[in-house]
């Protein structure tokens, strides 16, 4: 596989050129028709921090290129990709993009690349604050593909708003290479997504719902410890499941590592009651979404206050009832559908107070009715033997985590009726 040549140096001919390279006869670069989005792909994002992977978000990107995978999760015959400067302070100017289904790795099959527009700009002036979704393009796609979203920034980016814990691997390279489809530039390699926050696709579907499931948490939900590049994260199972038994629908990946209900951080995104807006009630036609949150409240009450877990204060499990409250009563004024998850057990949570919290807040959850429906994550990952403790076939070996098989057991607990 070849690169394409070098890019001209002029926007419009940028634009002229990608269409012309890698635009076949039978699939043109416009539209088609009237737009009814489903959201396709998303994630949550975070300010620019070092948290649980190094990454490039605080340095930004300077005479760069990055390319980010992500999977979608809906068919379509056109697409738009949507950016975040949620975090950023002064104006992003993106030199150009492009989007195009992945070959593997940084390599993207070359007949299918396309420049993306903003607002009919190759290269947008983004303010601090914005979350803009280009233009749309006429580039079919499946449930399950990969696509590859190129970034390439001339001058300094400066810090970038990001999402920490893909488990998908970014690449870098140095200078312009947004229309290469070969993967020979892009040499440097992170795991995190950055300015990137949603794909939605248009377009009439095969089959199934397109209302998207949200599924909103924390690293539980995020994937941590699953295999990086597999997607084997728990929603991503579910989203296999579904379309095996013929109900395909989205199924959008809301997680945050780090997260709490209750509060903020510097590291790990803003406090669940805060962020539930945009990233549940302002996704494309959310039908359900599922909540599991408040280990991260509960453990970090018990460490020592650093920059990432300051405020650290002990919290009760009536605090986190409420929380959970409050995100039912939004969830409801929108007319999705809300399903409760309970905590599984973990390191930190087997004995005290730790312990005592987790399991009202899960008797809570089971019994009081409050969520439309239950899926009961803690008796699914729990050892019956040391209930305290995941099951050892689905433990990752943190202590906390579960392993592929874990978040296979999760998808596979969920009732795809109660969606």
């Amino acid at each position: 596989m070849h690169a394409l040549p070098r890019l001209p140096l002029t926007a419009a001919a940028v634009a002229t050129f990608l269409i012309a390279a890698s635009a076949p006869a039978h699939t043109a670069t416009a539209p088609s028709g009237a737009h009814r989005w489903t959201a396709g792909w998303a994630t949550a994002v975070q300010r620019p921090s070092q948290s649980w992977y190094p990454t490039w978000a605080e340095a930004g990107f300077d005479d760069q290129t990055v390319r980010q995978t992500v999977r979608v999760g809906a068919d379509g015959s056109d697409l738009r990709v949507r950016l975040s400067h949620a975090f950023g302070t002064t104006p992003l100017q993106l030199t150009g993009a492009t989007v195009g289904i992945s070959a593997g790795g940084a390599a993207v099959r070359p007949e299918t690349v396309r420049a993306l527009t903003f607002g009919g700009s190759v290269s947008p002036s983004i303010r601090p604050g914005d979350r803009p979704a280009s233009d749309p393009v006429r580039l079919p796609v499946k449930a399950g593909d990969r696509l590859a979203v190129t970034l390439f920034f001339k001058g300094p980016s400066g810090p970038a708003t990001f999402h920490n814990v893909a488990m998908e691997t970014a690449y870098r390279a140095e200078g312009d290479h947004r229309a290469d489809v070969s993967a020979d530039a892009f040499a440097q390699e992170s795991s995190s997504w950055y300015f990137l926050e949603g794909v939605d696709v248009a377009g009439k579907p095969a089959g199934g719902r397109r209302d998207a499931v949200v599924a909103f948490g924390d690293s539980l939900t995020d994937g941590a410890a699953s295999t990086p590049g597999a997607d084997k994260r728990y929603p991503d199972q579910l989203s296999r499941r579904l379309s095996a038994e013929g109900r395909q629908r989205p199924v959008l990946n809301a997680g945050i590592g780090g997260n709490r209900v209750l509060s903020d951080s510097a590291c790990f995104g803003e406090k669940a009651t805060t962020r539930f807006r945009h990233d549940v009630l302002d996704q494309i036609r959310v039908g359900t979404v599922i909540v599991l949150e408040g280990t991260n409240d509960i453990l970090m009450g018990e460490t020592a206050a650093n920059p990432c877990t300051t405020t650290n204060r002990r919290v009760t499990a009536a605090e986190l009832i409420e929380g959970h409250r409050a995100l039912i009563r939004a969830a409801r004024a929108r007319g999705i559908t809300v399903i409760g998850a309970t905590l599984p057990p973990g390191k930190g949570l087997e004995s005290g107070t730790p312990a005592e919290t987790r399991a009202a807040l899960n008797q809570w959850i089971r019994t009081s009715g409050a969520y439309d429906a239950v899926v009961d994550f803690d008796r699914v990952l729990a050892d019956p033997l040391n209930p305290g403790q995941l099951l050892p076939a689905y433990a990752s070996g943190d202590g906390l985590h579960p392993n592929d098989a874990g978040y296979r057991a999760m998808a596979d607990a969920v009732d795809l009726d109660s969606l």
